[in-house]
């Protein structure tokens, strides 16, 4: 009996010394960087900027789509249709996104990813047939739902594929794709719209199906996250039956502290996603007229503008990162928020010439939209795995439920603060309640992710 006893034993053994090195292995390819990492990042930032392409669309061709739809409506229509459109987008986001965030906590980052980016694909191709402004309205409402889920899963991604010390850089970089997004379609339209005439509107919203093409990268390249696969079995093997039935969004409420961060982060969400989308509508028009004074194509100058803004905001996007490593999360947060408020200063007492325009154009452009980076950075630092992507999803997409009436009473804001200049600085001032909220969350440089 003995000498099996001590084969059993041996075989134990040699099978605990390989789990062991499975886990050791599993925790370098978790801390290096290679092949794994650079296709999650890859992935989820075309996916983002082609959120950035077809967000930015809307804002570039609102104008000549409203007056292409509606007949011959007024300048106040068209604001204010391009208003509700927006505000439409915004809705749609907030009820998708955070539908799309709980999925991707339940079925997984990689499956999400792809459903979302097959949906805004589909559905904003199918914008550039619209035939009335109702229909273009729903179809945005619904391209909204699709858009909103992409980011909390491409976020949740890379954040748990890439390794503490280089997660917050990578992120910024993804966060970065929205900005190139910006800058792809401002750029197309520079170049299409002289040449289209006025359906040129139609053709940008078919480009935006070239994301579809994605899927097949991402279905054969880029692997499930292995925190969420781990979270996933240990929630398989250790739980009751009841609670491996929980959503992430009843985890998320049975945790005090989560919650807790999750209201403040929602705040400053809000902040952000309410100035950007205050102000974004209202440059290109501005510095178009600037430009028609001086004898200059109006519509190139705003599509101009439209570049110079989303350049600020690529280096905003990028140097997060690195930013936030050096000196900490909420130190970086703040300088971002306090920016913010200085380059809406700044634009409102500049001279009304195209030039200073435009360079305090790019200097919003870093602050007003480069600040959205401190979302992919510091919200997975603040959500264990089981709850990660909805938590980051319900403070990202909520935000645009609190914000999407905003880009509608832009228009009343227009006419009642007396035009462009004091707009934009009555929206900056709402990042002093972003400051405020700032306090009650904590530090997480050079932390792991929480488990």
């Amino acid at each position: 009996m003995e000498q099996p006893f001590q084969g059993a034993v041996a075989g134990g053994n040699l099978v605990v010394c390989r789990l062991m090195m499975e886990d050791e292995m599993s925790e370098r390819q978790v801390q290096s960087i290679g092949p794994v990492q650079r296709r999650a990042l890859f992935s989820s930032f075309i996916g983002w900027m082609f959120d950035g392409f077809e967000t930015s669309t809307l804002i570039l061709v609102g104008g000549v789509a409203a007056m292409s739809l509606l007949g011959n409506p007024t300048p106040e229509e068209i604001r204010m249709a391009v208003g509700i459109a927006i505000g439409a987008t915004l809705l749609g986001w907030a009820a998708g996104g955070t539908i799309g965030s709980i999925m991707a906590d339940r079925i997984g980052r990689k499956k999400m990813l792809m459903i979302s980016i097959v949906g805004y694909s589909a559905l904003t191709a199918l914008t550039a047939f619209s035939p009335t402004w109702t229909i273009l309205i729903a179809l945005r409402f619904l391209t909204g739902m699709f858009l909103g889920s992409e980011w909390s899963t491409g976020t949740a991604l890379v954040a748990e594929t890439w390794p503490d010390r280089s997660r917050a850089k990578a992120l910024g970089i993804m966060q970065s794709g929205y900005g190139f997004g910006f800058f792809l379609a401002a750029g197309l339209w520079l170049w299409i719209q002289p040449h289209w005439g006025p359906e040129a509107w139609r053709l940008m919203f078919v480009i935006g199906v070239l994301p579809a093409f994605l899927l097949l990268y991402i279905r054969r390249k880029v692997p499930e996250s292995k925190l969420w696969l781990e979270a996933v079995r240990e929630q398989a093997s250790g739980e009751t039956i009841s609670a491996k039935h929980q959503s992430g969004l009843t985890r998320l409420f049975g945790d005090p502290e989560g919650l807790k961060r999750a209201v403040a982060t929602l705040v400053m969400a809000a902040v952000t996603v309410s100035v950007f989308y205050g102000i974004s509508a209202l440059i290109g028009p501005y510095i178009g007229a600037l430009a028609a004074k001086e004898g200059l194509t109006a519509s190139s100058w705003a599509s101009m503008s439209a570049l110079v803004y989303n350049g600020g905001s690529i280096v905003g996007y990028i140097s997060a990162g690195f930013i936030a490593d050096r000196i900490g999360r909420k130190p970086y947060m703040l300088i971002m928020f306090s920016g913010a408020i200085i380059a809406g200063v700044i634009q409102a007492f500049v001279p009304e010439t195209l030039t200073w325009s435009l360079v305090s154009v790019f200097i919003l452009g870093m602050f007003t939209l480069g600040v959205f980076s401190w979302m992919p950075i510091y919200l997975p630092e603040l959500f264990k795995t089981k709850i990660r992507s909805t938590a980051s999803g319900i403070v990202f997409n909520l935000a645009r439920l609190v914000s999407f009436p905003l880009p509608i009473m832009t228009a009343f804001l227009f006419s009642t603060l007396g035009g462009y200049h004091m707009t934009v600085l009555s929206m900056v001032l709402l990042y002093v309640v972003a400051i405020f909220a700032l306090w009650f969350l904590p530090e997480t440089r050079g932390k792991p992710l929480p488990n």
